[in-house]
């Protein structure tokens, strides 16, 4: 829709139709508490896991960003008139992303979750870089090379890992691509989505969950299979 109108403040967003209200405040709460929940069970424990100085530097300042993320979407929760308390995890009956049961094992495993999971979240972040709520696409355009570097992170320290183990440590990633893989196509929600339909009504988000699906499947194809010399499991 092209004349959808924009709202520039979180002050204006007030005089918002109460469905576009809603709108933001749903993707917002989701950021919230997904970006501190995947700091908590993944970021932060890496660190102990990096093997050298280097990559427990690198570590650092990535869960140094992820909780970054945390409280700039939860900063602007608040200015929208969000309780606090729904933007935490702990005090929210809001479960987080499924991928964050998985039990964090080894360096390795961490390395492929940033690598192809951060490239789910990249997808999700480029969908709002125009959206129609101002200060959630200034967020977006805030946060976008963060979340980049986040993922060319993870693909770089398994091109580390293959060429200092080779053909062992493929096995091994390949195990841990085979877990994630299909917990993280799920993270694009389901084809009816009406929650995804209200999002393109107002211009919140640009693209069917359909599509962009498809897309974070492609990407990640070039990237296991033409940069890590792995195959990329089937989904159904």
């Amino acid at each position: 829709m092209t004349d959808v109108p924009q709202f520039a403040t979180a002050e204006a967003l007030r005089n918002a139709p109460e469905e576009f209200q809603t709108a933001c405040k749903k993707i917002v709460i989701s950021h919230a508490i997904n970006e501190l929940y995947g700091s908590r069970v993944f970021d932060e424990p890496a660190i102990a896991l990096a093997p050298t100085p280097y990559a427990k530097w690198l570590i650092c300042r990535v869960a140094m960003e992820e909780y970054g993320h945390h409280w700039r979407f939860f900063e602007l929760g608040r200015e929208m008139g969000i309780p606090p308390e729904k933007m935490l995890p702990e005090k929210t009956n809001k479960k987080p992303l499924n991928i964050f049961a998985l039990p964090l094992e080894s360096w390795e495993q961490f390395c492929m979750i940033k690598a192809i999971g951060d490239l789910a979240e990249i997808l999700q972040v480029e969908d709002l870089i125009h959206c129609t709520f101002i200060p959630l696409r200034n967020l977006a355009r805030m946060t976008m090379p963060e979340e980049r570097f986040h993922s060319e992170f993870g693909i770089e320290m398994c091109e580390d890992i293959i060429a200092k183990q080779g053909d062992k440590a493929k096995a091994k990633l390949q195990r841990y691509l085979d877990a994630l893989f299909p917990e993280m196509v799920k993270f694009f929600g389901g084809a009816d989505s009406k929650n995804n339909a209200i999002y393109r009504k107002w211009n919140i988000k640009k693209r069917t969950n359909e599509e962009m699906r498809e897309d974070y499947i492609r990407r990640a194809k070039e990237l296991v299979e033409g940069r890590f010399g792995l195959k990329l499991p089937a989904v159904h």
